[in-house]
């Protein structure tokens, strides 16, 4: 009886295990599988209000992801909406589905399953839009029509589209002005002057904000580079992309890679020789699949351009339409796996990365993101990585970290100096280099569904924004709110990153934060024990002139004068004291500027005494000092 017993478990057991196996088989099979076979929807009409009616609890400015987020979260929370477009489009989506950006950015979670579906942060309203769309890419007519349905199933929401001009309503008086709603010329040229409680600003560059009087900078400004933003991109499609050609892509052999929907790599496309390198390049391909053998490609860098300028916008155009063939022939001629594909045109709008950083309560840092830092007031969270993309033809573009999970305060979203207003997305209060990794599309969308439930809130209390976001209790309600329609605001485990573990970790914070360091995609780039050396200080130098061009008026490459091949020369602390006095205007000679900076309080005796070997400092060593002249001297505390 015993025996039969046991054999009877054990087969049991043996088939129980037979089962997961299959289970799990057929789960690794259809998690990699790269068979698409969606099929390709024709656009949904946006309906759009005939004219707006004269009040509404929130006003939503720009269709844009972000946008709709807004207007979905604030109308399911009771309010009226009306969504507005300003900028002649057809569609919801913009940059996703009429700039043609279908390839998404993802915030993914520190905590991943083995199996199954991608573990995002923040969910909520991204998380449902995600679940109807294909996959990490998407074909856009699929996003612009879920984007329209979500809209659409709300019947507190009017949308107005292809509105002629949009401006705020402002009043002044008190400690801010106040927004009190927008005026509106419609598309005929009919004005109207529309009120409302709230307005968030979803504009991709903080039009409404900038407008209503808040303070904000331009690209990289923070850091001393006014002129410096991101480039922009013309996304290009290619038509032929069958599943064969598609499958070969997996087989290049050069780190290409493919999912489903997804195609990455190719990296000969950096070798690419524009017809005018100075205005125009690319670098390796992310390419997006659509339903119809189509895909569309996101690698051309168009240099020189101004997003705020019209002008300069149809420069950039021009640009991308007369290069985007071209490109193509060059990648049909260097992959024979591309070998059969053809041209076949080019987005409705730029792919903008970068032009207004508005001014919140809150900035988000470099710091916050490099600590992986949560917030009492979060009401998002990001991961992807702090990517910069080239500036101009002479830049590579850079990542600078890699965080696992950093918040994003609702503080970020409330702009000085006016009330009644909250700004989400790219344009928010995000200093140039973490905007690198918070500009990416599903943390926006957080933050509008954040931003939405937040109006219903202070509506409620009869508070401020910027009221709201200083009340621990009500940032607490509010949080409690957006988990129960949806959103995850929980913090994931993960361990603490090597680099954080170092002790001349708030070194690396400040270094990061002025553009010294680059952590690269798996942070293993900021080498903190690595040998550093004459040259390289005197570059580093240069930069912290340039964050702090007030406090450093000198040339630090004044310090090379007389040295044979520097960048092979280890820097000794002699040599970094003297280029740092040169940098500053201080008179001191090679051997006695460590003795004169010691002397003025720029560097600290702990700092200096924790160098190891003082003629060959390491990186970590040079970070280390260099926070000690920022903060001593300039008064800036990287923290």
């Amino acid at each position: 009886m015993f025996k039969q017993r046991w054999l009877a478990l054990a087969s049991s057991l043996l088939l129980l295990v037979g089962l997961t196996g299959i289970i799990l088989g057929w789960m690794y099979l259809e998690n990699n599988s790269t068979r698409m076979n969606f099929p390709h929807q024709p656009l949904l009409q946006v309906e759009s209000a005939e004219e707006p009616k004269q009040e509404y609890d929130v006003i939503v400015a720009g269709t844009d992801p972000e946008g709709v987020a807004a207007a979905v979260s604030a109308a399911r929370n009771g309010l009226s909406v009306l969504l507005v477009d300003g900028r002649d489009r057809e569609i919801l989506g913009g940059l996703m589905t009429i700039g043609w950006l279908n390839s998404l950015d993802l915030n993914y979670s520190p905590e991943q399953p083995l199996f199954g579906k991608h573990n995002f942060l923040n969910k909520g309203i991204f998380q449902e839009w995600y679940d109807q769309i294909e996959g990490t890419s998407f074909d856009v007519n699929t996003a612009a029509n879920v984007f329209y349905r979500m809209v659409k199933g709300e019947p507190n929401i009017d949308v107005l589209m292809k509105v002629q001009s949009m401006e705020p309503i402002v009043t002044s008086g008190g400690a801010a002005a106040a927004v009190e709603g927008l005026r509106i010329a419609d598309r005929s040229g009919k004005t109207f002057e529309v009120r409302a409680g709230a307005v968030i600003d979803a504009t991709q560059d903080g039009d409404i904000a900038a407008m209503a009087g808040v303070p904000y900078t331009i690209g990289r400004e923070d850091i001393g580079r006014a002129e410096d933003q991101m480039a922009v991109t013309l996304v290009f499609k290619m038509s032929g992309v069958t599943q064969e050609v598609w499958d070969s892509f997996g087989r290049i052999g050069d780190g290409t890679g493919i999912d489903k929907m997804s195609a990455w790599g190719f990296p000969k496309a950096r070798d690419y020789v524009s017809s005018n390198p100075e205005r125009v390049g690319i670098r390796a391909l992310n390419v997006g699949r659509q339903n119809d053998d189509t895909v569309l490609i996101n690698a051309m860098h168009i240099f020189g351009i101004d997003p705020l300028n019209p002008e300069s916008v149809r420069e950039a155009m021009e640009i991308g339409k007369k290069e985007a063939p071209l490109i193509v022939d060059y990648l049909r001629s260097t992959y024979k796996e591309l070998a059969s594909v053809q041209y076949a045109g080019v987005a409705e709008e730029l792919y903008v990365r970068e032009t207004r950083h508005i001014e919140g309560e809150y900035r988000l840092t470099a710091a916050d993101v490099l600590d992986n830092r949560d917030f009492w007031d979060a009401i998002a969270y990001g991961s992807y990585a702090v990517d910069i993309q080239r500036i101009n033809h002479l830049d590579r573009g850079a990542i600078v970290m890699a965080p696992q999970q950093y918040g994003v305060p609702f503080r970020s979203l409330v702009p000085l100096k006016v009330d009644n207003l909250l700004v989400v997305g790219r344009a928010a209060s995000f200093d140039s280099i973490p905007h690198g990794s918070a500009r990416v599309i599903p943390l926006g969308m957080a933050t509008g569904e954040a931003a939405g439930a937040a109006a219903k809130l202070a509506q409620e209390k009869g508070m401020t924004f910027r009221e709201l976001s200083a009340s621990r209790d009500a940032i607490q309600e509010l949080q409690s709110r957006l988990a129960e329609q949806g959103m995850d605001l929980a913090w994931a485990k993960f361990p603490v990153p090597e680099y954080a573990k170092h002790k001349h970790y708030k070194g690396l914070m400040a270094a990061v934060s002025m553009s010294l360091a680059f952590g690269g995609e798996f942070n293993e780039a900021f080498d903190l024990d690595g040998a550093s050396n004459a040259e390289r200080f005197a570059n580093s130098m240069a930069m912290v002139k340039t964050v702090h061009a007030d406090y450093f008026t000198g040339n630090p490459y004044a310090a090379l004068e007389g040295l044979d091949e520097p960048s092979k020369l280890p820097l000794t602390l002699e040599q970094l004291a003297y280029t740092v006095c040169l940098t500053a205007g201080v008179n001191a000679d090679r051997n006695g500027a460590l003795s004169e900076l010691t002397a003025r309080g720029w560097l600290s005796a702990e700092t200096v005494q924790s160098v190891v070997d003082p003629s060959r400092l390491t990186n970590g060593e040079v970070f280390s000092l260099v926070r000690d002249v920022v903060k001593n001297y300039a008064g800036a505390a990287y923290e």
